[in-house]
This record gives C-alpha cells, sequence and structure tokens, in this order.
C-alpha cells in the first residue's frame, strides 16, 4: 500500500501573500510532492498571477502543473500560454473548462474542457501530461450522472491522461464513480481531491457552490463545535485522516490537497498518508 500526493495552491493578491506562500510551499516541499498546482481563476481573471506563481514553483526546482480554464478565452491566448510553459520546461497542465464570469454572455472560442484538451494535443502533442476534472458527486450543472459521465470520457478520449476529482467526503462516491469509469472503457488514473476541514463556515460556502456533499453527521458534529477551532481542527483531522487511509487501502494511485494556502492541514494529513 503506497500512494504519492500533490498540492494546490492558488495565486495570491498581496506581498504578504507570496511571502506566505513561499513559506507554505517550502513546508509541503518537505514531503517530497508529487506535483504542485496552480489555480487559474474564471475568464483567466487570475492568469498573470497564476502565470508568476508557476513561473516561480518552476525556478525553485519543483514540478508543477498550471490550471488552464477555456471558457471565455480565445485559440490565440492558450496558444501564447503553452508556448510559454514549454519555453520554461513545463510538463504537466490541468484543463478546465472554468466558471464563467459573472455578466460573461459570450463563452469564447472554446465550449467544453474536451475542447481545450483536444487542442492542446493538435497544439504539442505528447509534451504534456494532461490532467482533468472529474466530479464523483456529479458535477453542480450536469443534467444527470449519464450525462455528466459522457463529458468525463470525452475529456479522456480528447487525450487526458488522468483526472483529478472534486473534494467529497464520502468514499463510496468515489468507489462507485471510479466503477461506472471503468465499465466504459476508461482506465486513466483518477486522483481523489482532499479537502482539509478547518472552517465549518468556509466549507459549507464551498462545497455549496461546487456540488460537494458534507454528509449529516459531518455537519451536525462540525455546527455542535460553534467557534471552537481546535475541537474543529482535531474532528476535521480525524474525519479527512480516516477518508485518506480508506481510498489509499483501496488503491488509490495518488492524493491532492486542496491547501487553500494554508501548510499545516494538508501536511499533517500527507505525513498521516506518507507513513501508512
Amino acid at each position: 500500500m503506497s500512494a504519492t500526493v500533490s498540492f494546490e495552491f492558488f495565486p495570491p493578491n498581496t506581498p504578504e501573500g507570496v511571502a506566505k506562500l513561499r513559506a507554505t510551499r517550502k513546508a509541503l516541499a518537505a514531503e517530497s510532492p508529487e506535483f504542485f498546482s496552480v489555480t487559474y481563476g474564471a475568464g483567466g481573471a487570475t492568469r498573470e498571477k497564476t502565470l508568476a506563481t508557476v513561473l516561480e514553483i518552476a525556478a525553485e526546482g519543483h514540478p508543477v502543473a498550471p490550471h488552464l480554464s477555456c471558457i471565455g478565452t480565445s485559440r490565440a491566448t492558450v496558444r501564447e500560454l503553452l508556448a510559454l510553459y514549454r519555453q520554461h520546461g513545463i510538463r504537466r497542465l490541468v484543463a478546465l473548462r472554468g466558471d464563467q464570469p459573472s455578466g460573461m454572455v459570450n463563452h469564447g472560442e472554446f465550449r467544453f474542457a474536451s475542447d481545450l484538451v483536444d487542442f492542446i494535443r493538435a497544439e504539442t502533442g505528447d509534451w504534456f501530461r494532461v490532467e482533468v476534472a472529474a466530479y464523483p458527486e456529479m458535477h453542480p450543472q450536469a443534467p444527470s450522472p449519464q450525462r455528466d459521465l459522457e463529458a468525463f470520457v470525452r475529456k479522456v478520449r480528447a487525450g487526458a491522461d488522468s483526472a483529478i476529482t472534486q473534494y467529497f467526503f464520502n468514499a463510496d462516491a468515489f468507489f462507485r464513480f471510479r466503477d461506472v469509469v471503468a465499465a466504459a472503457g476508461i482506465d486513466v488514473p483518477i486522483v481523489p481531491g482532499i479537502m482539509p476541514i478547518t472552517n465549518y463556515t468556509q466549507l459549507a460556502r464551498f462545497s455549496e457552490a461546487c456540488g460537494a456533499e458534507i454528509p449529516r453527521w459531518i455537519r451536525v458534529e462540525l455546527a455542535s463545535f460553534g467557534d471552537d477551532r481546535e475541537a474543529i481542527r482535531r474532528f476535521g483531522f480525524d474525519v479527512v485522516a480516516a477518508l485518506c487511509d480508506r481510498l489509499v487501502r483501496a488503491g488509490v494511485p495518488s492524493l491532492h490537497f486542496y491547501t487553500l494556502n494554508q501548510p499545516s492541514p494538508s501536511l499533517e494529513l500527507a505525513r498521516s498518508v506518507l507513513r501508512s
């Protein structure tokens, strides 16, 4: 039983945030992650900050996977970014449709993530390892589980190498999704996305937006702690560590941690995984 780990960051907006992320990265790098990923705002809203963060991580010698979302953008813009990343020796991408910014009517020259994956392959061949998103509990905008599965299959057949899931707390949802994908003839690695639990209000807001279910027993327990941050932290660690242990024992190849640029929760969980 063994698994690797990777960590996701968002590009900081302030000099203080940049310094904090450097410290976070240094702490997490001690666990020899497979890669760091960096998010890309709705409609490319954080493009320059994402680029700066990615290039700094690459210059430090760490494997890095920029997120690249295609909604509201053009082929010329994506082509330019692909060339820049190749120039800097970056070999991995997370290819996403992305969220359409509020008020945007035109979705741009790409409509689906599968279109982006297809374009990346046409432009760069097999230079990049391409990750795509997967939704064990269904994408919140999908009309049905079957349609969601069909969208995932299209992304893989367009050239994706592997997938990273939305975070979840119900391992059975992940196992069912993995089985359904296999039955559809898709055998790429599917890496669970892991969200540490440190703040109930924040977690509830994120989960509402992305369609991730917080099981009732977890919600009730978290709500009972009120403002007791240490109790939330201890309970959250126990819940997510048990989830990680179950996933690793079931043979998942890797775990991808959504760090929110905070080092300690993901570091503690990663160490529990790597010691298993």
